[in-house]
């Protein structure tokens, strides 16, 4: 039985002609900004920059195999919307082992079309190679983006007097990445529980695109999207960033509950759990009385989760300290289970 050319196993080196060739004519045609774009010959892209800021964000995808393409547009836009820009330009490198079929290939990059249509964004350029340095497929995404405000929003642009506001639920994407890379550990848990987290990078999903843009129009003072670490690694950036403490009340916090099903039955700290899907936002105290509504309306759960201080550091209500991670949970359980997790998105 003659193997259909995208079933072949591909051999070390360039991904083939034939096949690169026909990867862009699968995803959006770009803007018209994109002076140059992904094109076989050609080294790097160009786009032109009206009056603006370009925010640019760079991240591996590294701890799962699964849905890598949409994970990699996803978590580099969640890197640049915080810095108050909307995600409009990406470049991937994907590094695939020998014998990855074609077939694998073109699915990968579909993946990425989709993310990218459903952001409005455009793959500009990146690079493909079939390599043994890799035992499965990796993608390194760079995402740009345009403020066109002229300013850019910092994770620490902010002092004490403000309140601290949580964006969506935690943990989403160390859920999905849990329930999917450690599921052999997981039978005691319900089915469909199980299947809730396996589907989080969907439902509710990793992207905080949109209500990051909104809370830039709020009037926000600092945004971030917490991610090695969780949750509580991402307060602690923004308090170090800023040069305040931050006190936080334990029981306003937003849970993703098939995420805490997940860590309990792992043995995992949900605090210190991969937290890609949730927003961080400190506003000062009258604008979050507006921003909460606003959030609400464009269906965003949304609470307040404490306030900023002189100090240093993140505490909560009670002075107990809530400790800055020093692993992830999700790395430390891939490692246990003989995964190498050695890069991380920041």
């Amino acid at each position: 039985m003659t193997v259909p050319a995208d079933d072949r196993p591909l051999l070390s080196g360039k991904i083939p002609l034939g096949l690169l060739a026909r990867l862009p004519a699968d995803l959006p045609g770009p803007p018209p900004e994109v002076r140059l774009g992904a094109q076989i010959g050609e080294d790097a892209c160009a786009i032109e920059v009206p009056s603006g800021l370009l925010v640019v964000a760079a991240d591996p995808i590294t701890l799962t195999s699964e849905g890598i393409g949409r994970l990699s547009v996803t978590v580099n836009a969640n890197d640049v919307v915080v810095g108050g820009a909307r995600p409009r330009w990406f470049l991937a490198v994907v590094l695939v082992p020998p014998a990855t079929s074609g077939r694998e290939i073109r699915d990968l990059f579909a993946e990425v079309g989709r993310a990218l249509s459903d952001l409005g964004a455009y793959l500009v350029g990146g690079h493909t190679e079939v390599t043994p340095a890799v035992n499965r497929p990796i993608v390194v995404g760079q995402m740009l983006g345009l403020a066109e405000t002229g300013t850019v929003v910092t994770s620490g642009g902010f002092g004490p007097g403000n309140v601290v506001l949580q964006v969506r639920v935690a943990p989403i994407e160390g859920a999905a990445v849990l329930a999917r890379e450690a599921a052999g550990r997981l039978h005691g848990l319900d089915p469909i529980v199980l299947e809730a987290a396996r589907a989080a990078l969907d439902r509710p999903g990793i992207s905080v695109v949109e209500p990051a843009l909104l809370a830039a129009e709020l009037g926000v003072k600092a945004l971030h999207d917490p991610t090695e670490g969780g949750l509580a690694a991402g307060l602690h950036e923004m308090a170090h960033a800023a040069g305040v403490r931050i006190r936080i009340e334990r029981e306003a916090v937003l849970w993703f509950e098939p995420g805490i099903a997940v860590c309990q039955a792992l043995g995992a700290d949900p605090w210190s759990t991969l937290a890609s899907g949730t927003l961080l936002a400190v506003f000062p105290p009258e604008a979050a009385a507006t921003a909460l509504p606003a959030f609400a309306d464009q269906g965003h759960r949304v609470a307040i989760i404490g306030t900023t201080e002189p100090g240093s550091g993140v505490i909560d209500t009670d002075g107990d300290a809530i400790p800055w991670p020093e692993r992830d949970e999700v790395a430390r359980l891939l490692a246990a289970k003989g995964t190498p997790s050695t890069a991380w998105e920041t």
